[in-house]
């Protein structure tokens, strides 16, 4: 899978989210910033739709990460590494 379709697929961008939502794949914004070799350096940008316990939407929390994506030979994605992102807990 290409770069795009592989974040739109992966259920690991969810640790990005803040608020024990989900991604809202319609906002998923996906920039490279390098692409060098095996892998690529991305940021991602989405809204996390956060729900209300009778199953309406509560409201919409922006969340980013900083991606590493190790890449086969012909561009495919094969994995992905959180560099930096707004659900990412710190070991403390």
């Amino acid at each position: 899978m290409k770069i795009h379709e592989y974040l739109l697929n992966c259920r690991e961008i969810s640790r990005l989210c803040t608020q024990n939502g989900w991604p809202d794949n319609d906002t998923l914004e996906i920039e490279v910033l390098e692409r060098k070799g095996s892998e690529a350096i991305v940021t991602v940008n989405f809204e996390e739709i956060l729900m209300q316990g009778s199953g309406c939407e509560a409201g919409r929390v922006r969340c980013f990460g900083k991606l590493r994506l190790p890449l086969s030979s012909s561009g495919d994605v094969e994995g992905m590494e959180i560099l930096l992102g707004s659900g990412e807990r710190s070991a403390e």
